[in-house]
């Protein structure tokens, strides 16, 4: 299961810089992550300062 970046989001990278599979990357309005792509190792969401990441249902 990937995760998902909710919109608790403030933009501040630290999850693109966390993924070890390159997974996140900046949208329009916040980060996302590119599901296919996603290893579900869970760093991101250890490393989000807001609990914006989440398991994606």
């Amino acid at each position: 299961m990937a995760y998902k970046i909710t919109s608790a989001c403030v933009s501040c990278g630290a999850c693109a810089d966390a993924c070890p599979a390159g997974a996140i990357s900046q949208g329009d309005d916040s980060y996302i992550i590119d599901a296919g792509a996603c290893l579900d190792c869970g760093a991101c969401s250890d490393t989000c300062p807001n609990g914006a990441i989440v398991p994606a249902e």
